[in-house]
């Protein structure tokens, strides 16, 4: 719709009153999905991600600009030996409730989300703790499994703490209707399907590294169209939205109080693979070369150059590029080259192609551009676009023939955050490959900086060989907002509202 009809938006928008912004002191933001749940460890959407960084505060906070982590529940953290850990938890700090923060708290979090009954959602952002023991009025301790020396980059992004007390009365039903954090914001309410939202915490505990808002309200509102939701910024009813199509960002340039900035972030779409055929009976993709002629017959740099751009960049290696551990030598590049597809599939007795079905999330016309790549070689895609947990639960479940996902992390700085998520024999490994698994397993463990690197090249060369995945590109956003807002973009791709303000 805002394709066509910009113009009018444009003329009609100074004469409407202000919905959301500076006079109201709200800064409303909407996006095209929403958590299934509220509970940072119950999702892992972006939204979900965006809510937790701005209500929940972690033991330790890693800075966006200097990669340095400071105290933040934690004022000091000391390694005993490579698999204990003993913290030193700050005093003076206060639920949203009222609730005082206490050891207790972070050992009750940390070993609830470990346990099957909390159904935890991502389980590798925390499956790497053993036990968590509160050891005197101020300290905890938490065992580790196995060495890990990305520990410090987890406890600074997707661990927050939860109240025991509150948590234990409410279970997780409550919880996910009235969550309470010690973040800078309170979430005020949820509403399923709409939005949620948050207030400035005035209490909040003074000497964060991230100051008390400046900004008073924060609310998020699910608006599903995206021509919708650049409507309601242009005439003044949403301050805030981000995955703006590169065609349409150019056209809101011209827009009046509007500003759109672009910035690549950490997020990575790929395809991924069913490799064990389950999704279909005598599956085309159980055979590497069938999986491979898919990875030649997309033009990646093509979709970058015409349809993501931003600042996108063709991606190799199944992770983000500048991850730690992200190292892509001698991984197998897949070029685009149609011909060299079409003769792999006539070499596994696919000449004349085969149907299958390709799912989807996000982008529906990324996921269109690949249909038609691969249309051009004979394979008859059909899509199913569909929501990100029913599409997440359909992946894991074996009935997904190829997955275009997308995956930013958890903003984590780690391979292990991406690369082990989907190939460490996990609900998300759709491979199940030993060698790789036994790579990955060593470096998420290995002491020597040089010996992680090591292990991980070995696990995604071997993933890029045998094509077990194609990594399509970095995902750049597009943000537009409201001239009266100062907002600053970081490559983690978390939004921090609490360090917004007015103009």
């Amino acid at each position: 719709m805002l394709r066509q009809t910009l113009a009018a938006f444009l003329l009609t928008a100074s004469a409407l009153p202000a919905l959301a912004g500076k006079a109201n002191d709200t800064l409303i933001y909407a996006s095209d999905s929403e958590p299934e749940n509220v509970s940072p460890y119950h999702n892992s959407a972006r939204e979900g991600v965006i809510l937790a960084r701005n209500a929940w505060d972690t033991l330790i906070y890693r800075d966006p600009a200097s990669g340095e982590y400071k105290p933040m529940l934690a004022t000091a953290w000391t390694w005993i030996d490579p698999v204990t850990l003993d913290l030193t938890i700050r005093e003076g700090v206060t639920f949203h409730n009222g609730d005082p923060l206490s050891p207790e708290d972070v050992a009750f979090t940390f070993n609830y989300v470990l346990t099957p009954e909390a159904r935890t959602v991502t389980k590798g952002n925390v499956d790497w703790m053993k036990s968590t023991e509160v050891t005197g009025p101020h300290t905890v301790r938490i065992h580790l499994k196995a060495p890990f020396p990305a520990a410090l980059e987890y406890l600074a992004g997707p661990t927050p703490i939860f109240p025991a007390a509150y948590f234990k009365k409410v279970g997780l039903d409550g919880f996910a209707k009235a969550p309470v954090g010690t973040g800078p914001y309170k979430i005020v309410s949820v509403d399923s399907g709409r939005g949620v939202k948050l207030a400035r915490f005035e209490q909040y505990w003074t000497g964060s590294p991230i100051a008390k808002p400046k900004i008073g309200k924060v609310e998020f509102r699910v608006i599903p169209d995206g021509d919708s939701r650049m409507a309601e910024l242009v005439t003044g009813g949403i301050d805030w939205i981000w995955r703006v199509p590169s065609d349409q960002a150019d056209q809101l340039k011209s827009a009046p109080g509007v500003t759109v900035l672009s910035a690549e972030t950490m997020r990575v779409g790929f395809l991924q693979f069913d490799v064990m055929g389950r999704a279909m009976e005598k599956s085309p993709l159980k055979d590497p070369r069938v999986r491979q002629a898919i990875s030649y017959a997309i033009d990646r740099k093509a979709m970058v150059d015409n349809i993501v751009r931003g600042g996108s960049r063709v991606m190799n290696a199944t992770c983000f590029i500048g991850q730690v551990g992200c190292v892509d030598t001698g991984v197998t590049r897949y070029a685009y080259d149609p011909a060299k597809a079409k003769a792999l599939l006539k070499e596994a007795g696919y000449p004349d192609g085969f149907e299958i079905d390709l799912a989807a999330y996000r982008e529906r016309d990324y996921a269109e551009a690949v249909i038609g790549y691969l249309r051009a070689v004979g394979i008859k895609a059909r899509l199913n676009y569909l929501r990100y947990a029913a599409f997440r639960d359909a992946l894991r479940a074996g009935k997904v023939s190829i997955g275009f996902q997308t995956w930013g992390s958890f903003s984590i700085n780690d391979v292990s955050a991406f690369t082990g998520v989907y190939f460490r024999g996990g609900e998300e490994d759709l491979t199940k490959d030993p060698q790789v698994i036994a790579a990955l397993q060593a470096g998420d463990t290995g002491i020597d900086p040089e010996a992680r690197k090591a292990k991980y090249n070995e696990a995604l060369k071997r993933i890029a060989a045998e094509a077990y995945a194609l990594p399509m590109f970095s995902y750049p956003s597009n943000y537009a907002f409201s001239q009266d807002l100062n907002f600053t973009a970081q490559p983690d791709e978390v939004p921090r509202f609490y360090a917004a303000s007015w103009k």
